[in-house]
C-alpha cells in the first residue's frame, strides 16, 4: 500500500525507518542531513576539485563516524564510544572536534601515499557538519537562556528530524569492492565488510523514508528555525568546502578547525 500522508509537521509520528527513529533520540545530526550534505557539494563542485577521487566512498565516509555507536546500524559486532568515534565528551548537545581526527588519521603521512582516502575525507566532512549544527545549536540555546537538559535535546533532535524530511535527497552507497577496501583500511578503526554492507543498507531506507515523507516548506519546529537551518547548512557547507579545497590544492593543515 501507499505510505501513508505525513501528520503535520508539529512532530514526527509516522512510521519511521529504524535508524531515523533511532536518531531522533541521539545527539547528531541524522544520515539524511550528511547526504544532503554531499549531494549539495557534488551538485556544485567537480569532486576533483574537492579532492574526491571515488565519490560513492566519500558519501560512505560521511556516515562512518555513527556505525559503530550503535544508533544507526543493528545487531553489530562492537560498539564504539562516542567520544572516540566523534572525539567530543558525549554531553546533550557535544561538539565533534574535527581537527582532532583530522592531526590524528588525515595529517599527510598517515596514509602510504600521503593522500587521504575518499573514505576519511568523507569522515572528515561528517564530524565538520556535527561540530557545526551543534556549536550553532548551543549558541542559539544559550542566547535565548534556554536551559539544557533532556527536554531541550529531545526538542533539538525532533527539529533535526523535522529539518532532514525538508531536504531531498536520492544517493546511497553501494558496498562495491573499493568501497569495502577503504572501509577495512579506515585508518582509525577498521570497519569490516558485513557492518560496512550493513550500514549501506540503512542508508538506503532513509532515502526511501525521506521520499515518501518528504516535507515541503518550513515545518512548525519546537525550538529552532527555518532560519537556523538554512545558515547552519551553509556555514557547514562553507567549511567543508574550504577544507576540501585546500586539501585538492596540497595544503598541508587542511583540516584544521576553521571558523
Amino acid at each position: 500500500p501507499p505510505p501513508p500522508p505525513p501528520p503535520p509537521a508539529a512532530a514526527l509520528t509516522w512510521p519511521l525507518h529504524g535508524a531515523c527513529l533511532r536518531a531522533t533520540m541521539v545527539r547528531m545530526p541524522s544520515w539524511n542531513i550528511h547526504t544532503a550534505h554531499v549531494e549539495r557539494l557534488l551538485d556544485q563542485e567537480n569532486p576533483a576539485t574537492l579532492g574526491i577521487r571515488d565519490v560513492n566512498a566519500f558519501l560512505f565516509g560521511n556516515l562512518v563516524p555513527d556505525i559503530y555507536v550503535g544508533y544507526m546500524v543493528a545487531d553489530l559486532p562492537r560498539t564504539i564510544e562516542y567520544r572516540e568515534t566523534h572525539f567530543a565528551d558525549p554531553g546533550h548537545v557535544p561538539e565533534a572536534h574535527y581537527w582532532e581526527f583530522f592531526e590524528r588519521f588525515a595529517l599527510p603521512g598517515a596514509s602510504r601515499d600521503d593522500q587521504a582516502s575518499d573514505v576519511v575525507l568523507g569522515a572528515w566532512a561528517h564530524l565538520v557538519a556535527d561540530n557545526v549544527y551543534n556549536r550553532r545549536t548551543n549558541a542559539f540555546r544559550r542566547e535565548r537562556g534556554i536551559p539544557s537538559g533532556t527536554e531541550t535535546r529531545i526538542k533539538k533532535q525532533a527539529d533535526f528530524a523535522l529539518f532532514g524530511h525538508t531536504l531531498r535527497i536520492t544517493m546511497t552507497p553501494a558496498p562495491t569492492d573499493a568501497l569495502l577496501a577503504q572501509a577495512e583500511a579506515f585508518p582509525q578503526y577498521a570497519i569490516d565488510a558485513p557492518t560496512a554492507r550493513a550500514a549501506c543498507e540503512v542508508m538506503a531506507g532513509i532515502v526511501r523514508e525521506n521520499t515518501a515523507h518528504h516535507i515541503t516548506g518550513a515545518p512548525a519546529y519546537q525550538m529552532l528555525s527555518a532560519e537556523f537551518f538554512a545558515s547552519t547548512m551553509d556555514e557547514a557547507d562553507r567549511l567543508m568546502r574550504a577544507g576540501l579545497h585546500a586539501y585538492a590544492a596540497g595544503e598541508q593543515d587542511w583540516g584544521r578547525e576553521r571558523s
